[in-house]
């Protein structure tokens, strides 16, 4: 992975995060906690997409959208396990 590629990873990761942080109510991370769960839950929605052999197409719209996906599921999974 070059630089570029990781540079766009983080950008689409924290649209994502906070996409999904506003998306996904609950007792909420903040910000910048949401941002940074987004940039791991993009991380995790590319390779999910990658093994369920999902492709949403190509280019920024698909990728913040495989991010918010696995960003979504990364809060709320952390959230449930938080109040548990």
């Amino acid at each position: 992975m070059d630089t570029h590629s990781l540079i766009a990873w983080l950008i689409i990761g924290a649209v994502a995060g906070w996409l999904a942080g506003t998306f996904v109510r609950g007792g909420g991370f903040g910000l910048i906690g949401d941002i940074v769960v987004g940039i791991i839950g993009a991380f995790i929605g590319g390779w999910l997409a990658g093994v369920l052999h999902i492709h949403v197409g190509t280019g920024w719209i698909s990728a913040i959208l495989t991010g918010f996906v696995g960003a979504a599921l990364l809060l709320i999974i952390l959230r449930a396990v938080r109040r548990a």
